[in-house]
Protein backbone atom coordinates (compact mmCIF):
# COMPACT_ATOMS: atom_id res chain seq x y z
CA UNK A 1 0.00 0.00 0.00
CA UNK A 2 2.81 2.86 0.91
CA UNK A 3 4.75 1.72 -2.16
CA UNK A 4 1.87 2.31 -4.50
CA UNK A 5 1.74 5.81 -2.64
CA UNK A 6 4.99 6.27 -3.27
CA UNK A 7 5.22 5.62 -6.56
CA UNK A 8 1.72 7.88 -7.37
CA UNK A 9 3.58 11.13 -5.18
CA UNK A 10 6.83 10.85 -7.52
CA UNK A 11 5.03 10.42 -10.53
CA UNK A 12 2.69 14.03 -9.68
CA UNK A 13 6.03 15.34 -8.39
CA UNK A 14 7.99 14.66 -12.14
CA UNK A 15 4.62 16.22 -14.04
CA UNK A 16 4.36 19.01 -11.92
CA UNK A 17 4.93 22.71 -13.65
CA UNK A 18 8.09 24.35 -11.91
CA UNK A 19 7.46 27.67 -13.76
CA UNK A 20 7.05 30.81 -11.03
CA UNK A 21 3.68 32.25 -11.01
CA UNK A 22 1.95 34.39 -8.71
CA UNK A 23 -2.43 34.12 -7.88
CA UNK A 24 -4.70 36.72 -6.31
CA UNK A 25 -8.08 35.21 -5.02
CA UNK A 26 -11.05 36.48 -4.32
CA UNK A 27 -10.38 39.89 -6.07
CA UNK A 28 -13.81 42.02 -6.75
CA UNK A 29 -14.00 42.96 -10.01
CA UNK A 30 -15.55 41.05 -12.71
CA UNK A 31 -13.48 38.13 -14.63
CA UNK A 32 -15.41 39.79 -17.87
CA UNK A 33 -13.30 42.99 -17.10
CA UNK A 34 -10.03 41.83 -16.23
CA UNK A 35 -9.17 39.27 -19.44
CA UNK A 36 -9.04 42.40 -21.71
CA UNK A 37 -6.47 43.48 -20.00
CA UNK A 38 -4.54 39.98 -19.84
CA UNK A 39 -4.69 40.47 -23.12
CA UNK A 40 -2.53 42.95 -23.20
CA UNK A 41 0.52 41.60 -21.19
CA UNK A 42 0.56 37.74 -22.87
CA UNK A 43 3.74 36.49 -24.02
CA UNK A 44 5.24 40.22 -23.66
CA UNK A 45 8.50 40.45 -21.08
CA UNK A 46 8.24 41.38 -17.32
CA UNK A 47 9.58 44.97 -18.01
CA UNK A 48 6.69 45.56 -21.23
CA UNK A 49 3.71 44.23 -19.19
CA UNK A 50 4.59 46.24 -16.03
CA UNK A 51 4.71 49.32 -18.27
CA UNK A 52 1.97 48.05 -20.16
CA UNK A 53 -0.30 47.78 -16.97
CA UNK A 54 0.89 51.04 -15.64
CA UNK A 55 -0.88 53.10 -18.48
CA UNK A 56 -3.93 51.40 -18.79
CA UNK A 57 -7.15 53.25 -17.91
CA UNK A 58 -8.99 50.29 -17.17
CA UNK A 59 -10.10 48.89 -13.39
CA UNK A 60 -8.07 45.43 -12.89
CA UNK A 61 -4.41 46.86 -14.30
CA UNK A 62 -3.45 47.57 -11.06
CA UNK A 63 -4.41 43.78 -9.73
CA UNK A 64 -2.85 42.39 -12.44
CA UNK A 65 0.01 44.17 -12.12
CA UNK A 66 0.63 43.62 -8.67
CA UNK A 67 -0.06 39.79 -9.10
CA UNK A 68 3.05 40.09 -12.03
CA UNK A 69 5.55 41.81 -9.83
CA UNK A 70 4.59 39.45 -7.26
CA UNK A 71 5.54 36.42 -9.88
CA UNK A 72 8.23 38.05 -10.82
CA UNK A 73 9.34 38.38 -7.23
CA UNK A 74 8.60 34.63 -6.83
CA UNK A 75 11.10 33.80 -9.72
CA UNK A 76 14.35 36.02 -8.32
CA UNK A 77 13.81 34.86 -4.81
CA UNK A 78 12.85 31.15 -5.09
CA UNK A 79 13.78 29.87 -7.95
CA UNK A 80 16.96 32.16 -8.38
CA UNK A 81 15.85 33.21 -11.79
CA UNK A 82 16.71 37.05 -13.60
CA UNK A 83 13.86 39.15 -14.00
CA UNK A 84 15.24 40.68 -17.07
CA UNK A 85 14.87 37.25 -18.94
CA UNK A 86 11.36 36.32 -17.82
CA UNK A 87 8.02 36.60 -20.15
CA UNK A 88 4.64 36.45 -19.24
CA UNK A 89 3.81 33.06 -20.42
CA UNK A 90 -0.06 32.34 -19.43
CA UNK A 91 -2.49 34.48 -17.46
CA UNK A 92 -6.05 33.89 -16.90
CA UNK A 93 -9.10 35.09 -15.12
CA UNK A 94 -11.34 32.72 -13.50
CA UNK A 95 -14.29 33.22 -12.04
CA UNK A 96 -14.84 32.92 -8.15
CA UNK A 97 -17.57 33.42 -5.70
CA UNK A 98 -20.51 35.32 -6.22
CA UNK A 99 -21.72 37.72 -3.48
CA UNK A 100 -25.22 37.83 -4.15
CA UNK A 101 -27.34 40.77 -3.08
CA UNK A 102 -31.14 42.04 -3.71
CA UNK A 103 -32.44 45.50 -5.64
CA UNK A 104 -35.88 46.16 -4.37
CA UNK A 105 -38.15 47.31 -7.10
CA UNK A 106 -41.61 47.89 -6.94
CA UNK A 107 -44.34 45.85 -4.97
CA UNK A 108 -42.31 44.57 -2.96
CA UNK A 109 -40.30 42.48 -5.17
CA UNK A 110 -36.45 42.40 -5.58
CA UNK A 111 -33.71 41.57 -8.53
CA UNK A 112 -31.16 39.65 -7.58
CA UNK A 113 -27.07 41.68 -8.16
CA UNK A 114 -24.58 39.45 -8.73
CA UNK A 115 -21.29 41.09 -7.60
CA UNK A 116 -18.77 38.73 -9.16
CA UNK A 117 -15.35 38.06 -8.23
CA UNK A 118 -12.21 36.25 -9.57
CA UNK A 119 -9.00 34.51 -9.10
CA UNK A 120 -6.09 35.65 -11.65
CA UNK A 121 -3.03 34.07 -12.15
CA UNK A 122 0.07 34.86 -13.99
CA UNK A 123 2.65 32.05 -14.92
CA UNK A 124 6.41 33.52 -16.30
CA UNK A 125 8.53 31.58 -17.75
CA UNK A 126 12.03 32.35 -19.19
CA UNK A 127 12.60 33.44 -22.76
CA UNK A 128 13.84 31.47 -25.40
CA UNK A 129 16.82 32.88 -27.59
Amino acid sequence: MAGNMKKKTARIEEKKDRRPYATAKYVRISPYKVRPVLDLVRGKSVEEAAAILTYTPNGGADVIKKVLLSAAANAEHNQGMDRSDLIVAECFADGGPHLKRMQPVSKGRGHAILKRTCHITVILDVKND
